[in-house]
């Protein structure tokens, strides 16, 4: 997506055909689901969708698949094919690995353009964008990765995997930190059971550190992360809430860490940051008063 906004006239949904409708084809499926066969469509629709979301993550080749999901190799081949065919995968003729194909997108794209977060945070992306040295995002939580909806670095030497469609972690980086800080309590301490993976040296990865930095994001309302997604890299991230309170994103600010570990420079993109989630957060129907009473405190931290 980068600096240019989603195109949002997409083609008309079309109208179903005759042959679309319920018919005694409809009854015929009906019977055979008496049968069995329904757990086997099933069946075969989860791990449909297990493998679009495995290759959304790590694109890779059958075996590689195979091998990762721990699925019988034939079944994993006949699937791809499908879905390939279907182009909800297309093939990298090079690598000969399978990633994400246009019909997602397509689909992607209708989600993105009806995006309520994505439309109230948009005057504020820009303008934040014109603050130099810096990518920024707008991240909502989808499973448990730290998705950017929305990326762009105008200003900014280019930072790599700081672009749209780049996920990582919810352990890793400051925006998946404030969207799993903000979790149900039973969602992050399911997530602290897993092995959590190290991104780098300064991936923060112990349960009960991990649990005294989201107290710490909770009661500063912001996170701040130095070289724990890359080495040269550091963000901050602040999150938006709607008209109930509830966290449905975050907006992040992402740059080289020799900036984020500048005192003052810091100092001034949190209140940029604090700003403009605040103001995205009050477009959403959230109100400070909701609030009120409680002591936001400053402190910073390297990780």
């Amino acid at each position: 997506m980068g600096n240019e906004t989603m195109q949002r006239g997409l083609p008309e949904r079309p109208r179903p055909s005759a042959g679309g409708r319920v018919t005694p084809l409809g009854r015929k499926h009906r019977k055979s689901a008496r049968n069995g066969n329904s757990v086997e469509d099933i069946r075969g629709m989860s791990r449909s969708l297990a493998i679009i979301e495995h290759l959304a993550i790590r694109p890779g080749r059958v075996v590689d698949v195979t091998n990762e999901m721990g699925l019988p190799w034939a079944t994993v081949h006949r699937i791809i094919t499908h879905l390939t065919k279907a182009d909800f995968l297309r093939r990298d003729n090079e690598t000969k690995r399978y990633e994400i194909g246009p019909a997602l997108w397509f689909t992607g794209a209708t989600y993105m353009a009806n995006h309520r977060v994505l439309r109230a945070a948009m005057p504020y992306l820009h303008k934040a964008e014109q603050i130099k040295g810096i990518a920024v995002q707008l991240a909502e939580r989808i499973r448990d990765q730290a998705v950017a909806i929305y990326s762009a670095q105008p200003y900014a030497t280019d930072i790599a995997k700081a672009q749209y469609g780049y996920h990582f972690p919810l352990h890793c980086g400051s925006k998946g930190r404030v969207l799993l800080a903000y979790e149900e309590p039973e969602f992050v301490e399911d997530y602290l059971r897993r092995p959590l993976e190290k991104l780098t040296e300064f991936t923060v990865t112990e349960p009960a550190e991990l649990r005294r930095e989201l107290q710490k994001i909770r009661q500063n309302g912001y996170s701040v992360t130095v070289a724990d997604v890359q080495p040269f890299t550091g963000s901050v991230a602040a999150p938006i809430r709607d008209a109930s309170d509830r966290v449905v994103a975050c907006l992040c600010f992402i740059a080289r860490k020799t900036l984020i570990q500048n005192d003052r420079l810091r100092e001034e993109l949190l209140e940029h940051l604090l700003h403009a989630a605040h103001l995205a957060s009050m477009d959403l129907g959230w109100r400070p008063a909701r609030l009120e009473g409680r002591k936001v405190r400053r402190s910073h931290r390297r990780s």
